[in-house]
């Protein structure tokens, strides 16, 4: 299964959270109408915003025979692999920092990462900020880092319409399902 959706306002606090990451008082979270989560995932703080694209791949990697590194290997270079054939532009890791980076200014983060396995079954996943104004992301320190480095693809000045939002979702299921179909039948 795979889930495409956005969220409201939001910060989430992964199991390796830690509260100084958080910039502001809860009731001013309260006031700009932000909610705050603890989730299960790993990780630290991390915004959701409505502009943002989020995919929660729910896939059980035993029944696929996929290893936990393969499905992140997987995951990744699919994501960077649509980016770059919607909006023409690469994005990189960096093994240090998790997420996806543009290889042009490797400071600037587009895409957040956060996938928890339970019993080989993958949870949580991706988010990707298209035409979010990164607001919520000024309230912390997104996964410890600085927020100004966090970037959009509309602040980048690329066409984030729902139309290419579309070409984006067709685009990252179609290599993504694929992938995972060609690995399950590689190793059978």
């Amino acid at each position: 299964i795979l889930i495409f959706l956005e969220h409201t306002s939001t910060i989430t606090a992964g199991s390796n959270y830690n509260i100084q990451n958080l910039l502001v008082s809860e009731e001013y979270l309260l006031e700009k109408s932000v909610q705050f989560f603890q989730v299960e995932r790993g990780g630290d703080l991390t915004a959701h915003e409505v502009g943002q694209l989020v995919i929660y791949p729910h896939i059980d990697l035993k029944k696929r025979n996929i290893t936990i590194g393969d499905y992140l290997h997987l995951l990744t270079q699919t994501l960077i692999q649509s980016i770059s054939d919607v909006w023409g532009i690469l994005v990189i890791e960096n093994k240090e920092k998790p997420g996806l980076y543009l290889a042009s200014n490797p400071n600037k983060k587009l895409v957040s990462m956060g996938v928890y396995f339970k019993s080989y079954f993958t949870s949580y996943g991706v988010a990707i900020n298209l035409r979010n104004d990164l607001s919520v992301f000024r309230m912390i320190n997104p996964c410890g880092q600085d927020a100004a480095n966090m970037v959009s693809l509309l602040s980048l000045g690329l066409d984030t319409s729902i139309e290419k939002e579309e070409e984006f979702r067709e685009t990252f299921l179609m290599k993504f399902t694929t992938a995972l179909d060609s690995f399950s039948t590689c190793q059978n």
